[in-house]
């Protein structure tokens, strides 16, 4: 634009050397209206802001610490009491901010050792829990203790039964303490799995999801899967 208003045309010069009676016209101004200069910068700015802004889908996740008791069903409120669970904990493992937490029963807990149990209420079976068996100084072979596990889990039956894939491995945390992890990709259904023992229990955290689910919250699934761990003296 600057160069269009900084001086006339060569037309226009050379009109004006050849008959000097005839008057110089000036050529008009090219310029924008104020309000459009102005639509137009906010307009730009708008528009860098919505480059540089990252889509609310890939903002960060919060989580919640759940401390989990284990409990046995004799000692069991139901409904959490009034005890102090940060200072009894046995366990702890992150949960997702909006997940809602499944109350477990009595008989639950006496027949499969279920001890908590969160979900995602836009899809129910994206869920996390955590179930215990007392009586467990040490960890048995990896596979005894997933097929041990799956006694009382008919879910985890048809898991493992109709699995794609199955690996796992051994962890230590860094006091040392062991960990089995499994990882099960079955029909249609995705499953995390930690194993340790501790406190003469073995504590079994499970992060399952449906295949849909597993593909769109894969890294909020693994961080709450990591995050479990034992807590107080072993």
């Amino acid at each position: 634009m600057a160069t269009l208003t900084s001086s006339p045309s060569p037309s226009i010069l050379s009109s004006s050397t050849a008959n000097p009676k005839t008057p110089y016209l000036k050529p008009p101004l090219l310029f924008f209206p104020k309000p459009l200069t102005t639509a137009l910068t906010t307009a730009l700015a708008t528009t860098t802001l919505l480059l540089t802004s990252p889509p609310s889908s890939i903002a960060s996740d919060a989580y919640n610490v759940y401390y989990g008791t284990a409990a046995s069903a004799a000692n069991y409120g139901g409904y959490g009491g009034n005890s102090d669970k940060k200072a009894s904990a046995e366990y702890v493992y992150d949960v997702p901010d909006g997940w809602k937490e499944r109350l477990v029963s009595k008989v639950e807990k006496g027949t499969n050792g279920t001890d908590s149990e969160f979900y995602n209420p836009k899809k129910r079976q994206e869920k996390e829990y955590l179930t215990f068996l007392a009586g467990f100084r040490q960890l048995a072979p990896k596979d005894v203790i997933l097929n041990n596990l799956a006694l009382s889990d008919v879910e985890l039956q048809d898991l493992i039964a109709g699995a794609d894939s199955l690996v796992s491995e051994e962890k230590k945390d860094e006091n040392g303490q062991l960990y089995y992890v499994y990882e099960i990709d079955g029909i249609g259904k995705h499953s995390l799995i930690a194993v340790t023992c501790a406190k003469n229990k073995l504590y079994a955290h499970f992060v399952n999801a449906p295949a849909p689910e597993w593909k769109r919250d894969e890294d909020t699934l693994r961080h709450i899967h990591e995050s479990f761990k034992t807590v107080g003296s072993s």
